[in-house]
């Protein structure tokens, strides 16, 4: 029988502070989860983190790194381009093997609750909503301080819609933390393709063709940001399904786009692990994604890590 793999991709407002950082890695590694990558961004003033083991293991991580998120992150100070409601920004859990959606969805619940315990309220997203379905970008529409103001969707939610007995008890917005979104979702590929000699004005126009909402790839959720500090601009992507929706197509139509403003694509970058569709050399180069390998591939180090779980418990038995 497969072992459970469960991956979880858990999203911190804070993108300044090594030290979280690893902090936010410890609380994964010290409950037995394996973590796979770990990045921030100044300008985006976020971090992300990609960590696979046991459902139980990759929970507990996530509680404890929520926690860290109450203590350390302060939304009131926050500057960033990306959007965001809370500390613990996004949680969203992703099956890998030996797992079924149905079971990774009541682990996302269960997790839910435990963070809700802690004072941070939670939504649901994705494959863990009730009904399933509900999106990420609906939630986060106008930020933390629209949730603060009380003038968003989300906060009649808070206010005391009536939720199902096994959604966490929704509470007002934490001060501070704003609230978390968790959710049950598929392989996505989240990456940032940089673009120079376009003004935001005419690459907000980009985003625009490129993305599903608006007309463009099924799946493709796009931004055109600046980051002041790195000197560069950049059309911030999630994709989500890149088997269905080759990365080199939406890259290549993104580029067309580009020339035709008399820019230029300079390269692209991946948040997180990189999806079988770049998974080799060839792929990755037509994207021009900078610092591909092997050990990038999601696939492979899930199977990595099986084989290593596997190696340890058959030690343990003999």
């Amino acid at each position: 029988m497969m072992r459970p793999i469960v991956e979880v991709v858990p999203n911190f407002s804070e993108g300044r502070d090594p030290r979280f950082l690893e902090r936010a890695v410890d609380a994964f590694r010290l409950h037995g989860a394996s973590v796979l990558d770990a990045s921030m961004d100044p300008d985006h003033h976020r971090s992300v983190v990609t960590a696979i083991g046991a459902p139980q293991q990759v929970a507990a991580g996530a509680v404890a790194a929520a926690a860290l998120a109450l203590e350390r992150i302060d939304l009131r100070g926050h500057q960033g381009v990306h959007p965001r409601i809370g500390a613990l920004d996004v949680l969203p859990f992703v099956a890998m093997e030996g797992v079924v959606e149905e079971e990774v969805v009541e682990l996302a619940r269960v997790t839910g609750a435990r963070i809700a315990a802690l004072g941070v309220p939670v939504f649901f997203y994705g494959a863990a909503s009730h009904p399933p379905g509900r999106t990420l970008a609906s939630l986060r529409r106008g930020g933390f301080e629209a949730l603060v103001r009380g003038d968003s969707a989300q906060s009649a939610d808070l206010a005391g819609r009536t939720e199902p007995s096994r959604e966490p008890r929704h509470g007002i917005v934490h001060p501070t933390a704003g609230a978390t979104c968790v959710g049950v979702r598929p392989v996505l590929l989240a990456w940032n393709v940089d673009i120079v000699g376009v003004a935001l004005s005419d690459l907000r126009r980009i985003a625009s063709e490129i993305r599903e909402r608006d007309g463009g790839f099924p799946g493709l959720r796009a931004l055109a940001l600046s980051l002041p500090t790195q000197g560069r601009t950049q059309i911030s992507m999630n994709l989500e399904d890149p088997g269905r929706t080759p990365p080199e197509t939406v890259f290549s139509t993104i580029e067309a786009l580009v020339l035709r403003h008399h820019g230029e694509v300079a390269d692209t970058e991946v948040i997180g692990m990189l999806p079988d569709a770049l998974s080799t050399p060839e792929a990755a180069a037509r994207i021009r994604l900078r610092g591909w390998g092997e050990d990038r591939v999601l696939s492979k180090r899930v199977a990595a890590y099986r084989e290593a779980t596997a190696r340890t418990r058959d030690g343990r038995s003999s």
